[in-house]
């Protein structure tokens, strides 16, 4: 497709769709009840009665619905497939075409960085829980739940674990009517509408969204945190503050865990260790808290400490020669070593690269 051609087709895929709020509100009323009045119109969407003729002949002009002159006049439902079948084949020429101009923005380079289109936070939160190789954390509204179900199925299905917070508990679906297991390790619903968009991957890549951001007529930005140092902001944020706050529980996988098993977060390992009980050891990838160098620390897991808040949590390794090591989550100061990766094994301190 020549360069002129394309951009026609743009233009014209745009021109059909470009349907305003009122406008995609009518139109979805209309399509599930197939032909309403005005009035009728008016009384199911929040469309001013002033406005309900405007809205109805812009959709006429664009051929989604048939305008049936009468008294009342009668607004009727035009088949999908007839309505669009005029630009279906443009559209998959055109989607075509883009794909084979598009080149892959490189992200790797861009630690922190602020979008504001919602297709652009929708397509990082799939994105990040798809990179997610051991450990996933979600703040997640129902209708965003409902969206990434699946890809959150085949993370429970790879082992990964998932602590879910579904925002606001008056909408989340109830446990004998949606299966939470299916989609995560740990699910809580929090009250109100306040509660943020977040999703942390393994403990460095994240995203922090308000739930406004996700509406289009919003003036809002996601923040994204691609390996950043910063990005312990969120996870901590989720650890501490929403996580201690969801107070209703949805579901609890109380199933043994397999080890060896990595985490990012000390609240979730601790947690686990204290669920399963017995001997375990732990080889810990993180900072020295004093220095602020790298330090790789093994031992045996001597204690572990968990306030019933959950906002504080650490362990205690005894190393080879007999010293005892505290462990702390991100940004430590009491302990020893900031943990940035967690190994816990039942027999020996797991064997890491470093």
């Amino acid at each position: 497709m020549a360069s002129d051609e394309l951009r026609s087709t743009v233009e014209h895929v745009g021109d059909r769709f470009n349907l305003g709020e009122y406008e995609i509100d009518a139109y979805l009323t209309v399509l599930g009840q197939g032909q309403l009045t005005a009035s009728e119109i008016s009384d199911r969407t929040d469309i001013p009665q002033p406005r309900v003729y405007d809205t109805v002949r812009s959709l006429s002009d664009r051929g989604l619905v048939e305008l049936r002159e009468s008294r009342p006049m009668k607004v009727v439902a035009i088949d999908p497939g007839d309505a669009f079948d005029d630009v279906q084949d443009s559209l998959e020429q055109m989607i075509d075409e883009l794909e084979a101009r598009y080149t892959a923005p490189a992200r790797d380079t861009e630690a922190v960085s602020l979008v504001k289109s919602r297709s652009t936070i929708l397509r990082y939160l799939e994105e990040i829980i798809d990179a997610a190789e051991y450990e996933l954390s979600l703040s997640l509204t129902p209708d965003l739940l409902m969206r990434f179900e699946e890809e959150l199925q085949a993370a429970v299905d790879d082992g990964v674990s998932v602590d879910l917070v579904v925002t606001p508990a008056s909408d989340a679906p109830a446990p004998a009517e949606f299966d939470y297991l299916a989609v995560a390790t740990s699910a809580r619903a929090r009250r109100g509408i306040t509660t943020p968009v977040i999703a942390v991957a393994d403990g460095n890549y994240s995203i922090y969204a308000t739930q406004d951001a996700l509406r289009d007529d919003q003036d809002r930005y996601g923040v994204i945190f691609n390996r950043s140092a910063l990005g312990f902001l969120v996870s901590g944020f989720f650890g501490t503050v929403l996580w201690t706050t969801a107070e209703e529980t949805l579901g609890e996988d109380e199933s043994a865990r397999s080890y060896p098993r990595r985490y990012a977060s000390i609240r979730r390992c601790v947690k686990d260790l204290l669920d399963e009980g017995g001997e375990f050891y732990a080889t810990i990838d993180g900072r020295d808290v004093e220095i602020g160098g790298s330090r790789v620390v093994r031992g045996k897991v001597r204690e572990v400490s968990f306030e019933v808040s959950e906002e504080v949590a650490n362990l205690t390794l005894e190393s080879e020669d007999g010293e005892e090591i505290t462990v702390g989550g991100r940004v430590a100061a009491l302990e020893d070593v900031e943990a940035h990766e967690i190994h816990i094994g039942r027999h020996e301190p797991p064997t890491i690269e470093e």
